[in-house]
């Protein structure tokens, strides 16, 4: 049954804000794992050129089905190998994708597609690693059950991944040594974000990691 997009929410949706605002006035935005396209038309309404890739061809048909006026690019492909030329956007968003790919291939296109000064906003899936992340693991299973007392999830279509292959950890560490001072901070609902600015050639490069909790 369609649900518009007003009424749905899942634990990937809570984010859409986030990143949304983290790339606010960008002009050229890819989408990274589109989906069916929830998060690019909502960047769309911004006035951003938008571009949707994902592999899964079940996705696209949908994002294409709800985008009617055609002014969002939808493209069933490859993400790490389709011939983008370098630099191309101004914006990469991606939400619960990355941990379907190899962390620094895709981490690394990223990288190469963003066009200097451009931003990187990035909502991530990583598992625990216990006892460490216990308080982080009872923190998320109290704020989904009080969240689902007053809201219905809505199951999206995209294939799913399940277990994450990295840790928290290993996510924070790898991106720290392919985008110098990225910031990542990680969230309650089982989510981390990765946001960065590509620097200018002009610009020292940052050397450490931000982080927050």
């Amino acid at each position: 049954m369609y649900v518009p997009d007003v009424d749905r929410w899942n634990h990937n949706i809570e984010y859409h804000s986030f990143v949304a605002a983290a790339v606010a006035g960008a002009k050229n935005v890819l989408d990274v794992g589109c989906g069916e396209g929830m998060l690019a038309r909502r960047i769309r309404r911004t006035g951003a050129e938008v571009t949707g890739i994902d592999l899964d061809p079940h996705s696209i048909d949908l994002a294409r089905e709800q985008s009617p006026e055609g002014d969002i690019t939808y493209l069933q492909a490859n993400f790490l190998d389709h011939p983008f030329a370098p630099e191309s956007f101004d914006a990469i968003v991606s939400i619960a994708t990355l941990h379907h790919m190899d962390t620094v291939k895709a981490l690394t296109r990223m990288k190469d597609l963003l066009r200097p000064n451009g931003t990187l906003a990035l909502i991530g899936m990583a598992r625990n690693t216990f006892p460490a992340d216990l308080p982080w693991e009872a923190a998320a299973l109290l704020t989904s059950f009080k969240d689902r007392l007053f809201r219905s999830q809505w199951a999206h279509p995209s294939p799913v991944v399940w277990p994450p292959p990295e840790t928290y950890a290993q996510a924070r560490r790898t991106a720290s040594e392919i985008l110098p001072g990225v910031h990542y901070r990680r969230h309650i609902l089982w989510r981390y974000s990765l946001t960065w600015t590509k620097p200018s050639p002009a610009d020292p490069q940052p050397q450490s990691l931000r982080f927050s909790r």
